[in-house]
């Protein structure tokens, strides 16, 4: 029930996941009176679906405590409740992201060893794709949390990209050994000896994350944060500015009509909609957000994350990838670098 166009684009996401992956099954969790006259259009879907009614539901205005204490029988609750039980192996929402992250941190708990969840999403980028994490969940965080989000992004780097070995980076304000704060020069001095399921290139600067230097950014939730906000600001402007040249007179409105298709091949290669969906990371089940305010095909991106994270195992592959890490001697002497 969360979203701007819930529970339409919701309905219509599962739809398209459905024939990408037919063995898909959905629990939609809502209004029943406003999710069956939906679900009847999709007849396909309808037959590998469950609706179970709330007419309570989680507002986008809520505080995350709020939520906590009055959200019992909500949508959303019942929802990450389903992961919890063991009757859903995911869960995802279009709802109010810090109600979302406060009861998955509440009812799902985090993995062992894990002392901090994290937000992870994909960026476009120059060479493939760039995962990136965390992107504000925490603000302050210690070197051995970075090493911790490394692991858990090149876990999802194999899941997600397929990549046996993913490059994973450090945030950073320049490239050399001696630059940065004291938990990011930690967590360098920790991944550099340790052994995890991935390799670790080094620090990385603002640019590299479109470049795609890396197949992981690793970053705590205020740079990481900032960073995210950055990259959608220049992409908007982006937009506005490319859109106001091509208008401005008869010749530019020819020239982008001349060059349709390769306008075409651009707009969807940095669509939005198709790296739509911020990972919970570190929780003892999977929780995908969806922007509030996509359409059915950014829900079906975000669907499709949770989908190859469950066929990939990722819950059970980091829980096997930290406690290798923990029991490291150089891990467990490094440790305390940072704090």
């Amino acid at each position: 029930m969360g979203g701007d166009h819930a529970p339409d684009s919701v309905i219509a996401g599962a739809a398209q996941v459905l024939k990408k992956y037919p063995n898909t099954r959905f629990i939609i969790f809502g209004d029943e009176n406003r999710v069956r006259p939906v679900l009847s259009r999709h007849k396909s879907l309808e037959k590998a679906s469950a609706v179970h009614h709330t007419d309570k539901a989680v507002r986008d205005d809520d505080k995350p405590s709020a939520a906590l204490r009055g959200g019992k029988g909500s949508s959303m609750r019942l929802a990450i409740e389903a992961v919890q039980k063991g009757e859903a192996d995911a869960v995802v929402s279009g709802g109010n992201t810090g109600a979302l992250m406060a009861m998955a941190k509440i009812i799902l708990k985090t993995l062992p060893g894990i002392h901090r969840p994290a937000i992870a999403s994909v960026f476009p980028a120059i060479k493939n794709e760039t995962i990136m994490l965390d992107l504000g969940a925490n603000v302050l965080v210690d070197a051995e949390n970075l090493v911790q989000f490394a692991v858990l992004g090149a876990v999802f780097a194999k899941a997600h990209r397929k990549i046996a070995m993913p490059n994973v980076g450090l945030l950073n304000v320049g490239s050399e050994e001696n630059k940065g704060p004291d938990h990011v020069r930690g967590a360098a001095a920790i991944l550099s000896h340790v052994d995890f399921p991935g390799h670790y290139h080094g620090f990385v600067e603002g640019d590299d994350i479109t470049k795609g230097t890396v197949d992981v950014v690793v970053s705590d939730g205020y740079a990481g944060n900032i960073a995210l906000k950055a990259a959608e600001g220049v992409g908007a402007m982006t937009g506005y500015f490319f859109k106001k040249a091509v208008r401005s007179d008869p010749l530019s409105l020819l020239g982008s009509a001349l060059s349709f298709m390769a306008f075409r091949r651009f707009k969807k290669r940095m669509d939005p909609r198709l790296y739509n969906g911020g990972v919970f990371l570190g929780l003892n089940g999977i929780c995908v957000k969806s922007h509030g305010c996509t359409d059915a095909v950014g829900f079906a991106s975000a669907l499709t994350l949770a989908v190859e994270l469950v066929k990939h195992g990722y819950i059970e592959q980091v829980a096997q990838d930290i406690g290798h890490l923990m029991s490291q001697e150089t891990f467990l002497s490094e440790g305390s670098y940072g704090d």
